[in-house]
């Protein structure tokens, strides 16, 4: 069985293969709330700058995704409307959203965050582009090949 500490360990051994900044984290924090205003933000053309500042508030940082006024913060920083983000949280307005991505999930049997799918190839984990390019590469090339 893998321990935290080797879950830390390898995923800080991954984001400096990334050159990604990567704090000394000791607590997990349920990242629903986050989940969920990351959908919204989405709809604005949004998502990647919240997502990055949650990267960085949790990886980095090591702020609490769960706290409301945490989640409201990065979607200021992301440049999206508070007062609208605290209505999405109260009202759970994306709550149904997220249960069927997590179903999806399930259902392709995905158990980490990134994992790549392309025809019945599976990767899982950051990978450097010149895997995400030969995955790729692989997939057209056996479309093209029946």
């Amino acid at each position: 069985m893998v321990t935290p500490e080797q879950v830390t360990a390898n995923l800080k051994a991954t984001a400096q293969s990334f050159d990604l900044p990567f704090g000394e984290g000791t607590m997990v924090y349920n990242s629903r709330l986050a989940q969920e205003v990351g959908l919204w933000a989405q709809s604005y053309g949004r998502a990647n700058e919240f997502h990055d500042a949650a990267f960085n508030a949790y990886f980095v940082d090591g702020r609490n995704l769960a706290d409301k006024g945490v989640i409201l913060d990065l979607a200021a920083s992301a440049g999206l409307d508070v007062a609208q983000a605290e209505e999405i949280i109260d009202l759970r307005s994306y709550a149904g959203a997220v249960d069927r991505d997590w179903a999806k999930a399930r259902e392709l049997e995905l158990v980490a965050a990134p994992t790549f799918l392309m025809k019945d190839q599976r990767l899982v984990g950051a990978k450097p582009y010149q895997v995400l390019e030969k995955m790729v590469a692989q997939a057209v090339g056996d479309a093209q090949n029946p």
